[in-house]
Order: C-alpha cells, then structure tokens, then sequence
C-alpha cells in the first residue's frame, strides 16, 4: 500500500509541475500590459518602464518562471498588483469561503445522488427508475449561471425563501452563512447529481447480476442485508472516482456560481485577478486550484486502492 501511495504521489508531483508551466505560460499570453493595466493607458512610457523593473517582468521567461515556481512552493507567492496585499493569505481567505460553499454541495449531491442510483437499480426499467434518470440527466444540459437564474428566479424572487445574493463578512462562520449558501450550493450540485446516480446505478445493477449476489439471495439473506453487506461495498467503488472527478467540475462551477450570487470565494478572486491582468494573483488561485484537484484525485485512488486492494498491483 505505501509502495502504491509513493507511485501515486510521484504522478501528482510531475502533473503539478507540468501544469505550472502551463499556467505561467498562459498568463504570459494575455491580452493586455499590466503595467498599463495598473498605472493607466495615460501614463508615461517611462512610468510603464520603471514598473515592469520592478516586477521583474524585463528578465527572461525561464527566470521568471523558475523564480515563481520556487517562491509558490515555499509559501511566498506575492503580492497582488491591484490591491497592493500579500496573495497568500487573502488565497486561503476566499479558500475557506469556497470550501464552504463546496461542502455544502457535496453534502447535497452525493449522499442524494447515491440514494437515487440505488432506487433506480433496484427499480430498473421501471417509472420509477425512467423518472430518476430523465430528471437528474436534465441538469447536465444546463449551465450554472442559467440553474442559477432560476433558482432565484423562483426561490429568492418569487417565494422569498432565500436571499438572492450570497456576500458574506470576511469573518463569518460557517453557520453563520448557511441561509447564504443553500441557493449557490443547489447550483454546483444539480450538475454533478446526474453523474452520481448514473454510475451508482449502473455499477448497482451490474453488481446485482453476479454470482455470489445470488448466492446470498439463495441462501435466505434479508435483502436489506444482501445490499448493505454484499452489494454496496462493490457498487460504491466507481463512485468514489466520480466524486473525486466532481470535485473538478465542482471547482468549475463554483468560479461561475460565485460571480452570479457575488459570493466571495477563491473562484471570484480569480475572475477578479484575470479582469485586471493581476499575474501573481491569476497565478496563485490556479495553482491552488491545480493542487486541490490533484489532491482530489490523488485521496481517491487512495480509497479505491483500499476498498479494492488488488488495484495496488496494477
């Protein structure tokens, strides 16, 4: 198993380093001039000059990088252009504000979208199961920002149950913002739902049609007992990566829920950075993101490493 956790964790650490290269590498290719972006497109050529000196942003591409990648990795990650203060704390601010918001999410979809696989394999082919699946595919078609509209079209607008926006104190708890969070939550997590109930179903169903399932059943098993004992355990194991890659598009669609309920979260300071051609801001929000999903993937080959010991061998 440790030899299996080293393996896996060498991968994460050279798809972190290829994406930092691909990160700077972007934000090179902007559009626009920070030092126009911060002193003003009325500002002396030489004013533009001095600036960029002083960012450093005269020296070649690989000090530049190399540089940033050794400053990211040791904590000092700048500061941000736009707002003159330090991009670390004010990252790990607007982090706890998105983890938050993603909590709430996967305590939606994924408790629910599991119970809706099971029904629908242990109804299949029936209404009941055509229901289930018609309703969760749905919302794949529909982008966050359009369920977002309707969500406080309908619940904030029309009934009054929840606020329309989500702004929050820099300081509030988690508690404390739970009424703020339960539009924007349903939002990130009507999209990932469907994938949960489809693969909890079709693994349940496939898993229903093995041999020692029907041996259980054979041997007089209760079948609450023959799910929960025999079944789950097996069924579950693809789930666990679909949760793992919904904490992608999790990420994904919390930078576009957060701008449309201006929740301050780490997703809305990346917009903020990229509309004002902030680097070191753009910079470090996604390589935290890059970490937090790589992350994400690496604790859910975890899991599924130890609930299946024999993909440890593989």
């Amino acid at each position: 198993m440790i030899r299996f956790v080293v393996r896996r964790l060498g991968f994460v650490v050279i798809s972190l380093v290829l994406s930092s290269v691909v990160v700077f590498t972007a934000t090179q290719v902007l559009p626009g001039d920070v030092a126009t972006m911060v002193l003003g497109r009325f500002a002396s050529e030489q004013a533009k000059e001095n600036l960029r000196e002083e960012l450093g942003l005269n020296r070649p591409l690989p000090v530049q990088y190399g540089d940033w990648l050794v400053n990211f990795a040791t904590g000092d990650w700048g500061d941000s252009i736009s707002t003159n203060s330090a991009v670390r704390p004010l990252a790990f601010q607007r982090l706890r504000n998105s983890a938050m918001l993603g909590l709430v999410g996967l305590v939606m979809y994924v408790p629910l979208g599991v119970v809706l696989g099971l029904i629908a394999a242990l109804r299949r082919n029936s209404y009941v199961d055509q229901v289930i699946s018609v309703g969760s595919l749905a919302f794949i078609g529909l982008p966050e920002f359009v369920t977002a509209v309707i969500l406080i079209a309908v619940f904030a607008l029309k009934l009054g149950w929840f606020p329309s926006q989500s702004a929050i104190s820099p300081d509030a708890g988690f508690f404390e913002a739970l009424p703020r969070l339960i539009l924007p939550g349903i939002t990130v997590s009507l999209t990932s739902l469907a994938y949960i109930v489809r693969m909890t179903r079709s693994s349940t169903v496939e898993v229903l049609r093995m041999d020692y399932v029907r041996t259980a059943h054979l041997k007089g098993l209760s079948p609450a007992r023959v799910l929960f004992t025999h079944v789950l355990r097996n069924a579950l194991l693809p789930t666990v990566t679909v949760v793992a890659i919904g904490i992608g598009w999790l990420i994904g669609g919390l930078i576009v829920t957060e701008s449309v309920f201006s929740y301050p979260g780490l997703g809305r300071l990346l917009l903020f950075g990229i509309q004002r051609r902030d680097l070191p801001l753009i910079q470090a929000t996604t390589m935290l993101l890059v970490v937090i999903f790589s992350l994400s993937n690496l604790l859910a080959d975890i899991i599924y490493a130890y609930l299946n010991p024999r993909i440890r061998y593989n």
